[in-house]
């Protein structure tokens, strides 16, 4: 059984996303019997997650059936990214409250994308590695479409504040690396991207952005800001769910970060299901997904802001 939408939210998944209510139960049935003749495939069948990706792809069953394979295949084939510290590891909370990814609360009075506040640089790059970032990102994701009917329908937001970068955490982001963490973000989660905001950007990197931004189309364009001050987000983010930190009223980072500890500890049965997820590439009917596509040769894709 899936969670009924508000009205207000059910009519922009009708006019965005193409979802049609009466549509949803064959739709699901369809999907459950794909998975089923999949040999590679150990993949979920919940109700409320098929439907997160269903949103996530507008409803079109073959992308759906594209974006399920990939997420599971990079379950597998990308470990170092995917599985880099366990969500079921006690690793993984340690890192979580260093509040280097944490989903921002939701507004209480009107329907925004879900905001995801990335902090590359309050990790010791001694310690950890930037793919680790992703790990969390990973796992969160999968709480805030199984709850988050608003994350589903309108998408989300991310916030990166580079304070605290150093070379040390440029270097760790490899071609390969880069291109990993492209292909879980971008390719192969539920939720769709709805523009990216940038602060505290350190020397040089402004340059790097001009250069990417001519490669954007309008769209694109328009929604990745570079923002001067913590002020300026005010334009953009709703004030009321921006952490203290930056001049916002929607608490402390440790006290959003603790929410998340919270939530992790309370899917942890979820959790232990989904390290035994993934595929069985010796039983795929055809090519691997991901065969050749971490090299470090070639372009990266484009950014795709829906």
């Amino acid at each position: 059984m899936i969670r009924e939408l508000t009205p207000e939210l059910a009519k922009i998944a009708e006019e965005e996303l193409n979802e049609k209510p009466t549509q949803i139960a064959d739709d699901l049935r369809y999907l459950k019997e794909w998975i089923a003749k999949q040999p590679h495939l150990i993949a979920r069948t919940d109700d409320q997650w098929l439907v997160g990706l269903l949103r996530g792809c507008k409803f079109s069953l073959e992308k759906v059936k594209k974006k399920l394979d990939l997420y599971y295949t990079l379950k597998t084939t990308a470990p170092d990214i995917t599985l880099r510290i366990k969500p079921t590891d006690p690793k993984f909370l340690d890192f979580l409250r260093l509040g280097t990814c944490v989903f921002l609360p939701k507004p209480k009075n009107q329907l925004y994308p879900r905001v995801l506040l990335i902090r590359p640089g309050a990790y010791d790059p001694e310690k950890n590695h930037v793919a680790d970032i992703m790990c969390i990102l990973y796992y969160l994701v999968q709480i805030v479409v199984l709850e988050d009917d608003v994350a589903t329908v309108i998408g989300t937001r991310i916030l990166v504040d580079y304070q605290g970068v150093t070379m040390s955490h440029f270097s760790q982001g490899t071609p390969t690396v880069l291109k990993k963490l492209v292909a879980v973000s971008q390719d192969s989660m539920p939720l769709r991207l709805k523009g990216s905001h940038h602060m505290n950007m350190p020397s040089g990197i402004e340059m790097i952005f001009t250069l990417i931004s001519n490669f954007l189309n309008e769209k694109a364009k328009e929604r990745l800001k570079i923002h001067k001050t913590h002020e300026d987000l005010f334009d953009f983010v709703p004030k009321e769910i921006i952490p203290s930190e930056y001049g916002g009223d929607g608490g402390t980072i440790s006290e959003i970060t603790e929410y998340w500890v919270s939530k992790m500890k309370e899917y942890k049965n979820w959790m232990q299901k989904e390290e035994q997820l993934g595929t069985d590439e010796s039983k795929r009917l055809g090519q691997s997904l991901t065969k050749d596509n971490f090299s470090t040769e070639g372009s990266f894709r484009k950014l795709d802001i829906d």
